[in-house]
């Protein structure tokens, strides 16, 4: 039967336990949003999208859409996704980040200052509005601004997410192909899961990338 450990063992083996702990907790819980569905899931979901032409925009207004809302703590919607897309995130009392690394998925951009991440709505919150969430209640259009359930939330580099606006696949797609598929099955899963429609363009784009990218 093994005795106990000498002191020195038992003092080293307290500190490599120590160190574990800290790095545990300066990880971040993943470092991506939610995965997408696999591409036969994938198929089936776009397959069960509404085809039908955009709405009126009109009357939108971003407004309209509360978002970084409080999810826990002191952490908004907005901060949570830094926490959780970076590397090494340390934050602070009021849980903006002090420390830590991000890399935009769309164009392989890093930086080290959170002001410089921006946090993209896979669909943007304009898209939405024109293919079904002009006739949403406002609880429901802030859920949906504040998605951390389903890939609709991206910390990604402010130029990217400028340039991107409000397009869907049919108009704009990340530089960096690598990350096209994942992009593809997101966009068809965030408007499968909130049913929202697609227009035949939009369609024929993301059954192309299904089967060029993935």
């Amino acid at each position: 039967m093994p005795g106990p450990l000498r002191p020195a063992a038992s003092a080293a083996a307290a500190v490599l336990a120590a160190l574990a702990l800290l790095l545990s907790a300066a990880a971040p819980a993943q470092a991506a949003p939610p995965p997408p569905p696999g591409l036969a899931e994938a198929r089936d979901q776009l397959a069960q999208l509404r085809t039908e032409p955009e709405g009126s925009s009109s009357d939108y207004d971003r407004d309209l859409f509360p978002h970084w809302s409080a999810v826990e703590g002191n952490c908004n919607a907005r901060e949570t996704v830094l926490r959780r897309d970076g590397s090494g995130v340390q934050v602070g009392a009021d849980c903006y980040p002090d420390s830590g690394s991000w890399t935009s998925p769309y164009d392989g951009f890093t930086t080290s200052d959170p002001s410089e991440v921006s946090v993209d709505h896979m669909v943007a919150l304009a898209e939405a509005w024109y293919s079904g969430a002009d006739t949403w209640s406002t609880s429901r259009r802030e859920s949906f601004a504040n998605d951390l359930s389903t890939p609709q939330l991206w910390a990604v580099s402010i130029s990217s997410n400028s340039s991107k606006g409000a397009d869907d696949p049919a108009e704009w797609m990340p530089e960096r192909t690598a990350v096209h598929c994942d992009y593809a099955k997101s966009w068809i899963n965030v408007k499968y899961e909130w049913d929202l429609s697609a227009d035949s363009a939009e369609v024929a784009a993301l059954e192309d990338l299904l089967d060029s990218a993935c």
